[in-house]
């Protein structure tokens, strides 16, 4: 149900909208009518009460928050009590979409049962209600062992950045037959498995297409191409935060860095003017308190003189 926007704009929710709650089963209904999705990644609680408000159905708390908020190197370096961290902000901000926490690099490689503690911690302690795994097939009985624990599991099949090491640098995949055969064995394998939903990322738009007609649940593209279910993007990189050339599939829809930059130098610049603050912007004594402070200021001057 839905109500008229206040102050929105076409296409856009307002902040008084009524929204229904995206689960795991909407993402379905999604797909099976050929709605679009949306999704993006938010690290703290006013930037995912923005994305919430703006109508994002999806949320991910992405490990991608080594790099743009912590200044690591890769995704391979930021650890579970990190990602809890920014998961928990992010919960706080979130009403209406749906919260996925990305499982780091190591906390689901050891073992089955270190995997399903550190999936539960997302759910008990930080609140998420999905968490996602880099992976295809070789992760499929995993998956299937948290889903049981009634957790539900975002795939991510294609370029997996944690599996950077392994990959080489962040490349393609599924570029030639055999690359394509193991991404369609692994989308299966995943679907199978039932996975809320699957990220296809760095794969040629033909192979996202066949993978999305192929499999039930709704694949979420990131450098896939237009056939996906979704769409996501880093936050960051939508709004050039990130202080490096973007990536070949990433549309920016605004300049945060101009902003920042600008805001912050207008405000160096009124302090050293002593432009700012203002008397409008300062506090002042009630009228009987500042006729008493006169009189004693003025005794204290008469004694010294």
């Amino acid at each position: 149900m839905s109500v008229t926007p206040i102050g929105g704009r076409p296409g856009f929710p307002g902040r008084d909208e009524i929204r229904q709650k995206i689960t795991t089963a909407i993402l379905r209904e999604f797909k099976h009518r050929h709605e679009p999705i949306t999704c993006l990644t938010a690290y703290d609680y006013a930037t995912s009460r923005l994305v919430d408000e703006a109508g994002i159905e999806m949320i991910l708390v992405g490990d991608s928050l080594a790099q743009t908020v912590l200044g690591y190197e890769n995704t391979l370096s930021v650890t579970m009590d990190e990602m809890l961290h920014h998961v928990k902000a992010v919960r706080r901000g979130v009403k209406q979409a749906l919260l996925l926490a990305d499982m780091p690099y190591g906390s689901y490689h050891v073992d089955a049962e270190s995997a399903l503690s550190n999936a539960t911690r997302f759910v008990k302690e930080g609140g998420a209600e999905v968490v996602k795994i880099e992976g295809g097939e070789k992760r499929a009985d995993l998956i299937r062992r948290i889903i049981d624990a009634e957790i539900p599991v975002a795939g991510h099949i294609g370029l997996t950045p944690q599996s950077v090491n392994v990959m080489g640098g962040y490349k393609v995949q599924g570029k030639n037959l055999s690359g394509i055969e193991q991404l369609m064995r692994d989308a299966v394998a995943l679907d199978r498995a039932g996975v809320a939903c699957l990220v296809l990322e760095g794969i040629p738009r033909e192979v996202a297409a066949m993978i999305t007609a192929e499999v039930e649940t709704p694949t979420i593209g990131i450098g896939a191409g237009p056939d996906c279910d979704g769409q996501v993007l880093v936050f960051h990189d939508i709004l050039n935060l990130t202080f490096a050339p973007p990536a070949k599939f990433v549309r920016r829809y605004g300049d945060g860095a101009e902003l920042i930059s600008h805001a912050v130098q207008a405000f160096r610049a009124d302090v050293k003017s002593l432009q700012y603050p203002s008397d409008e912007q300062s506090y002042h004594l009630p009228k009987e308190t500042k006729v008493g402070l006169d009189t004693v200021l003025a005794r204290k001057r008469a004694m010294r003189s």
